[in-house]
């Protein structure tokens, strides 16, 4: 990326007197993350949190500040964010958790929909937002409300695009699932499916919900 095109997109990527520090996401795109466990500073008052640099393609992540800024009048917390790379295929760490204020990211894996998915080839093909299609959704979705279902703990998401405004009608969540824990990569090469829910590890769902909290916005799409 050239110093003009930079500060372009930075200039572009400006909301709410802040802007993201872009260079340290989109020119990190060709290294390896490790994924850290995520403290946040609600839950870790005294200790800084702990973040890496992330690789996020950079029209993935012009087009959620996008539709950051969009939302402006619903998404109400604004300091962090959800990006979900579904270009990515199931095996990758693909949910990058932003951290808007101070430029870095991290992230972790996360199950796509088996509608999406028919073949189960660990790519995702398709979104839908139809009923019964068990597909994952894209657009911009507001983390709500906490509650226990079938899935155990699990958070409740508002879509707010027309490409997933049934969100909350077909139940499409944040919960855990065995089948979207690491050891699938090892034994399988890609993670299970769910039914359209963003799935993720057994042992990550405090991480998630430590990070997200409510009112923050999870942004699903292919760059």
């Amino acid at each position: 990326m050239t110093d003009l095109t930079l500060a372009s997109t930075r200039r572009s990527l400006m909301f709410s007197g802040a802007a993201i520090a872009v260079g340290a996401l989109a020119g990190s795109s060709s290294r390896p993350l490790l994924e850290p466990s995520i403290r946040t500073r609600t839950a870790m008052p005294h200790s800084a949190p702990q973040f890496t640099r992330a690789a996020i393609e950079p029209r993935l992540l012009k087009k959620a500040l996008a539709a950051l800024d969009r939302h402006a009048g619903t998404i109400t917390a604004r300091d962090r964010i959800a990006i979900v790379d579904f270009n990515a295929p199931s095996s990758e760490a693909r949910m990058h958790f932003v951290d808007v204020e101070g430029g870095q990211a991290s992230r972790l894996l996360v199950a796509h929909g088996s509608g999406s998915d028919p073949d189960h080839t660990g790519f995702l093909k398709m979104f839908s937002n139809a009923f019964g299609s068990n597909a994952s959704s894209e657009g911009a979705f507001l983390a709500d409300d906490y509650y226990v279902g079938k899935h155990g703990r699990s958070q409740r998401l508002v879509g707010l695009d027309a490409t997933n405004n049934n969100a909350l009608g077909r139940a499409i969540v944040i919960h855990s699932a065995w089948y979207a824990n690491e050891d699938m990569i090892a034994a399988h090469g890609k993670l299970g499916r769910s039914q359209g829910c963003f799935a993720v590890g057994e042992n990550k769902l405090d991480d998630v919900f430590g990070f997200l909290g409510k009112g923050r916005m999870v942004y699903a799409a292919r760059a």
